[in-house]
């Protein structure tokens, strides 16, 4: 059964934006969405709805559309449904601070007839139809690995393109890399923050913050100097006159 206890532990919803959210049952859709994070890291935050939540993973570079290339993808907590649309700034200090972006949404299909089995398995392969994702793709877990006595395991996976018609092979794999606005907003991280009226991002100096912020801040309106009464006089003969 899925739980939103790991998700719930990890952040102060007095102070995050984030959608506290709950499992939805009986919704039988099957969303998708990722979601550019900078954090301390830049990476991209996968995200597959089953069982009423979403199946989540941090994956740390921009897909590739080639098959060759493979992408690590940490598993994490599941998130609410309710996260599918945040976009903004997670003040710095909470669990994942920094700007996250909604880089691309759409459904997925899972390319067999149980994809509960195959997550658990370690082998899921699914198809996509996002606005930037498209075609077969494959999340292949690897082996855990021994992190040492009170340390936390990581379950890592590798995300694959599956060759097909939306697959391209060496530097054209790369075409998504160039795909660095909102599909919501239109807007880049650093005018996501800015709205978000934060000037910090983890990937930037506090200088730089303060900089962006800046040429991001609308002009001030220029207030009208009061007149002195010697100009109010003036002008009162002048109209008599």
């Amino acid at each position: 059964m899925a739980s939103l206890d790991p998700y719930y532990s990890k952040r102060d919803f007095g102070v995050t934006k984030e959608p506290r959210g709950k499992v939805v049952r009986g919704q039988g859709k099957h969303r998708f969405v990722i979601q550019r994070h900078a954090a301390t890291r830049l990476h991209y935050d996968l995200r597959l709805e089953l069982n009423g939540v979403y199946k989540s993973w941090a994956v740390t570079k921009t897909p590739s559309l080639d098959p060759a290339v493979k992408r690590l993808a940490v598993e994490v907590e599941d998130h609410p449904i309710e996260y599918g649309t945040f976009e903004g700034t997670i003040p710095k200090g909470q669990y994942g601070g920094g700007t996250v972006q909604l880089w691309d949404r759409g459904t997925w299909t899972s390319q067999t007839d149980d994809p509960e089995r195959d997550l658990k398995r370690g082998s899921l392969k699914i198809v996509m139809d996002g606005e930037r994702m498209q075609g077969r793709w494959a999340l292949i877990r690897l082996r855990d690995r021994d992190e040492g006595s009170g340390r936390k395991v990581r379950h890592n996976w590798l995300l694959i393109k599956e060759t097909d018609d939306e697959a391209k092979r060496g530097a054209a794999g790369d075409a998504l890399a160039k795909q660095v606005t909102s599909i919501k907003t239109g807007r880049t991280l650093d005018e996501i923050a800015a709205r978000s009226n934060k000037v910090w991002n983890s990937n930037r100096s506090t200088d730089a913050n303060v900089k962006a912020l800046k040429k991001t801040a609308a002009p001030k309106k220029k207030t009208a100097k009061k007149k002195t009464p010697v100009k109010r006089a003036a002008e009162k003969a002048k109209h008599r006159a």
